[in-house]
This record gives structure tokens, C-alpha cells and sequence, in this order.
């Protein structure tokens, strides 16, 4: 009689979802405070081992960079990513066009998007999703000033009544 090893299966009827490993390697820091953001994609990327590792280290910068579609294929474009120390005469061009890993529909889309006045394709974040490097970008237009001042004021005000019930309820428990 042989014992089956390792963990059993789930009951019959309910699937297990899959496990997400993220690990987040860098961010765009101006993205939602200058764009308004609609729709949100996931892409692949085609990267080379140096931008890899680099990448891991944390040394990547998504500050001034921005998605174009070009012959039916997405790319990534002026994203820094910071050449690898220890990878010597292999290493790669830290500003170079990467491409973009997505469906046809999804390029076709984004496509129709960007013909729109005014709307861009902006990344949001590289992170590492189950050891695969990924870009996650979204279709926004920018904002105008004013809305950004707007944007400010009501973050101000919401801070203010924070504090403000914060310190209320710190009264009442005395």
C-alpha cells in the first residue's frame, strides 16, 4: 500500500486560486497626480538578463517615460533602467525602446485610445509577478492646472477633518 505524498487535493468542487507573487521594482511617481487614469493593462516585456538583475536591484525609472504603438506592436519608451554592475561588456543601453508583450486586441485598443485627442498611454509600475517582469500602464489624459490645484485643496481638506476626528476621539476615550 502506497501513500500518496504531499498535500492533498482541494474537495471536489472548489479550485484552488493561484498564488500571486508581487514584488513591485519601481513606480511612476507623477502618474496619478498628473493624468486622470481609466483603463489599466498588464504587459509583458521583452528585457535582456543585465536589465533583469537591474531591475531586481531596484534601479529603474519610469519618471519620464511614456507607451507608443507602432506597426501593431506596443513599446515602452524612455524608461531608464540603470546598467547592471556586474554585468561588465554585456550590459544594455539604459534608455533603449522595449517591447511590450500584449494581445493583439489589447494593442488594437490601446491604438483606438490613443487616436482620441488628448489621451496617452502612461506606465504605472515594473513589478515582478511569479518571477516574469511586468509592466502595469493605463490610458489617462492629463490634467490642467487648476485641476491639479483642485486636487490638492480637496486633499488638504480631507487631512484637515482627519485630524480634527482624530483628535476628538482621542479626548473621548480619556
Amino acid at each position: 500500500m502506497s501513500k500518496k505524498r504531499g498535500k492533498n487535493p482541494p474537495p471536489q468542487g472548489e479550485k484552488k486560486a493561484p498564488e500571486r507573487h508581487v514584488k513591485v521594482a519601481c513606480r511612476n511617481p507623477t502618474a496619478y497626480k498628473d493624468y486622470v487614469l481609466e483603463d489599466k493593462f498588464e504587459a509583458g516585456m521583452v528585457l535582456s538578463g543585465s536589465e533583469v538583475k537591474s531591475l531586481r536591484d531596484g534601479g529603474a525609472s519610469l519618471k519620464e517615460a511614456y507607451v507608443t504603438v507602432d506597426r501593431g506592436e506596443a513599446w515602452l519608451v524612455n524608461a531608464n533602467i540603470a546598467p547592471y554592475k556586474s554585468a561588465s561588456v554585456f550590459n544594455h543601453e539604459p534608455k533603449r525602446r522595449r517591447k511590450l508583450l500584449l494581445h493583439k486586441r489589447q494593442i488594437l485598443r490601446l491604438h483606438g485610445r490613443l487616436t482620441q485627442e488628448g489621451m496617452t498611454i502612461v506606465p504605472l509600475q515594473i513589478y515582478f509577478l511569479n518571477g516574469k517582469a511586468k509592466l502595469e500602464l493605463a490610458v489617462g489624459k492629463g490634467r490642467r492646472q487648476y485641476d491639479r490645484r483642485e486636487q490638492i485643496r480637496k486633499k488638504e481638506e480631507r487631512r484637515e477633518i482627519e485630524k480634527v476626528m482624530k483628535a476628538k476621539t482621542r479626548y473621548r476615550g480619556e
